[in-house]
């Protein structure tokens, strides 16, 4: 059985700014506090928070979207990818950035709130926020 949620942040920087370090091995490194290998080609594969996270860029609409799939090393062999759908909306103080999660497997709970603890805050405090 599985899982799906959606969470959401603003962050004090325009759509692109952030689409840009999440696709980039530098910027999204910066962005996170921890090492990471991006790009923002179709096809190729990722990987974050120094090799926890891994999967593939499956669609990029530049500044308004990414969809990836998504992997814990946490996640048993028996396990599919998960997917997910992040969206960039420009709003009053920055980006909303909304994340839809789908496909993660029901022991892996633990994602939703990773989401804010690992990505929104720190993003946050890295494009200038509190």
């Amino acid at each position: 059985m599985t899982i799906e949620f959606t969470v959401s942040a603003v962050i004090p920087a325009a759509p692109q700014a952030i689409y840009d370090a999440w696709l980039d091995s530098d910027g999204h490194t910066k962005m996170t506090g921890s090492p990471a290998h991006a790009t923002a080609n179709v096809g190729d594969s990722f990987d974050a928070w120094d090799g926890y996270i891994s999967g593939e860029n499956i669609e990029l609409d530049p500044g308004k979207r990414i969809l990836q799939s998504w992997r814990g090393s946490s996640y048993k062999d028996t396990d599919g990818d998960s997917q997910i759908e992040v969206i960039f909306e420009s709003v009053d103080g920055g980006t909303k950035v909304t994340l839809h999660h789908t496909n993660v497997p029901d022991d892996q709970g633990s994602h939703e709130p990773g989401w804010f603890t690992h990505y929104f805050e720190p993003m946050q405090k890295h494009f200038g926020g509190t």
